[in-house]
């Protein structure tokens, strides 16, 4: 394994406990859809949602699960932070910028790397985050339709057809448990 992989990983288990298994989880599928990836596609994977591991005033605050402007600041932040860090340990300058240019559209894609990038993102979140999102049912943080939604845009958003497909078994299982949920919340009320 590359040593800024290891120290990536060591990274991202350190400074982000609460979901640091969806992004370890991420870095496996890529390795699955794509087992030559670039160095620069393996680090973006590994650490695209890390700037929600360092709380501050710039953090940006996501309105809805589908809020474009969220996930442009929140891309834009985490580049930002995982550029930092890779400088401090000294990636040199060209893997740097690869990899900040892959983590700012790692929501939406748009090349093959980072389809690349955005499949592994929807195919973890879709096999590893399923319980916290239901849980945002649960608690009232979230509706049934506003995480239906999430997954249904997790699986839609995937541009590589073979990704897809891995992901559909896991986006069934997601809305079979959503609506299983609904009927058991539906019941309670009565």
């Amino acid at each position: 394994m590359n040593s800024l992989i290891e120290a990536a990983n060591r990274w991202v288990i350190e400074k982000y406990p609460y979901n640091s298994y969806h992004l370890l989880k991420s870095l496996e599928w890529v390795d699955t859809l794509a087992p030559d990836a670039t160095l620069a596609v393996r680090l973006a994977t590994l650490t695209h949602d890390m700037e929600r591991a360092f709380p501050g005033p710039d953090q940006p605050v996501a309105k809805s699960f589908l809020d474009a402007e969220y996930y442009v600041a929140h891309s834009a932040r985490s580049a930002r932070i995982v550029g930092e860090w890779l400088r401090a340990n000294g990636a040199e300058e060209a893997l740097v910028r690869d990899v900040e240019a892959l983590i700012r559209v790692h929501e939406v894609g748009g090349w093959r790397e980072a389809n690349l990038v955005q499949a592994a993102d929807s195919l973890s979140f879709l096999e590893t985050n399923i319980d916290l999102f239901l849980n945002m049912v649960r608690s009232g943080k979230r509706t049934i339709d506003e995480v239906r939604e999430k997954f249904d845009y997790s699986l839609d958003r995937i541009q590589i057809a073979h990704a897809t497909e891995l992901a559909r078994p896991w986006h069934r299982e997601a809305i079979e448990r959503l609506t299983a949920l609904e009927a058991e919340l539906s019941n309670a009320r009565l």
